[in-house]
């Protein structure tokens, strides 16, 4: 039996892959934290779920809607949740394909904030800029 954080983090990426606002506005709290590293116009710490569904149309206008997470394994406790990742996509004629970590902090079944760790933060500003 895999853990309830586990299992929250599954449904949010399969709900970010249909494009699911609502399913991903039950899984985050209200007041969310977002922190995206680097130098990209998709840089910065990101304020409340409205702000981080801002954060989300720009990946997928900037994309073509091409970004996908894939999987790779989730390793959940009862505060956090870690996923290993392939991030991909394509845009303006560049590729993305990187390995990340996305760490997650999680109370009473929400998500309360997240941070990106890409496995190439040089590669994924260039892939953003």
């Amino acid at each position: 039996m895999s853990h309830p954080n586990e299992e929250l983090l599954r449904n949010g990426y399969a709900a970010f892959e249909k494009g699911d606002l609502d399913t991903l506005r039950g899984l985050f709290t209200d007041d969310i934290v977002w922190h995206s590293p680097g130098r990209s116009p998709l840089a910065g710490d990101y304020r409340g779920i409205d702000e981080v569904f801002g954060l989300f149309g720009k990946v997928f206008e900037l994309s073509g809607g091409t970004f996908r997470n894939e999987i790779h394994d989730i390793l959940a406790d009862d505060e956090h949740a870690v996923a290993l990742v392939s991030a991909t996509g394509e845009r303006n004629g560049k590729t993305l394909n990187d390995k990340q970590a996305h760490v997650f902090h999680v109370r009473d079944g929400k998500v309360t904030e997240f941070w990106l760790q890409p496995g190439d933060l040089y590669a994924n500003d260039d892939f953003w800029s």
